[in-house]
């Protein structure tokens, strides 16, 4: 089963749509995560989880 490490943050409504595309893709990008939700209010705050896989080294003999 795979394991999976989450990451949330809000996002205020002051922030444009290429500045959060910016962040998300940085986060991609250096950090290994990938979005997992992102829910838009009617007010414009966003509510983003991000999440990226946890590698569980096994050990040998």
């Amino acid at each position: 089963m795979m394991e999976y490490e989450f990451q949330r943050m809000w996002l205020p409504r002051t922030q444009t749509r290429s500045a959060v595309c910016r962040l998300l893709t940085d986060a991609a990008e250096y950090g290994g995560w990938e979005l997992d939700r992102l829910r838009l209010f009617p007010d414009g705050t966003r509510w983003v989880t991000l999440r990226r896989r946890i590698i569980r080294v096994r050990r040998t003999a």
